[in-house]
């Protein structure tokens, strides 16, 4: 249900996109956002997109660099990916709740019943 893909190796400084096809029951879900999983690192938070209050929040260590946005039409959540570093370098997966998460709750992977296969982004320095 979840399509990750746009990930590949960029050099530090440099941009990716990332997109996340989803299917109609998880695009109009409660939250749609992005893990990432580093080398030898647990998974942890990246973006999110809450639907009903149409707002986006993102973890203070891509804050500024990276943007999370949809396409409503084509059913799309992109994470816009700038200025990135080696320590970027990471598998990214799109995630979904159904639920409309608080704050609190957005930064918590077991928050997130579906998951996408991730996509590979590394950064050389």
């Amino acid at each position: 249900q979840l399509q990750a893909s746009g990930g590949g190796l960029v050099q530090a400084g440099g941009s990716l996109r990332l997109s996340c096809a989803a299917s109609e029951r998880t695009f109009s879900s409660g939250v749609m956002g992005w893990f990432r999983q580093p080398p030898g690192k647990e998974r942890e938070f990246v973006a999110a997109f809450r639907w009903a209050r149409n707002t986006a929040a993102y973890a203070a260590s891509v804050k500024d660099r990276f943007t999370i946005s949809k396409d409503s039409a084509k059913k799309m959540v992109y994470l816009q990916m700038n200025s990135l570093k080696p320590e970027d370098t990471a598998v990214y997966y799109c995630v979904v709740s159904t639920r409309n998460l608080i704050n609190s709750a957005l930064f918590s992977r077991t928050q997130y019943e579906c998951w996408g296969q991730g996509t590979l982004v590394t950064v050389s320095s």
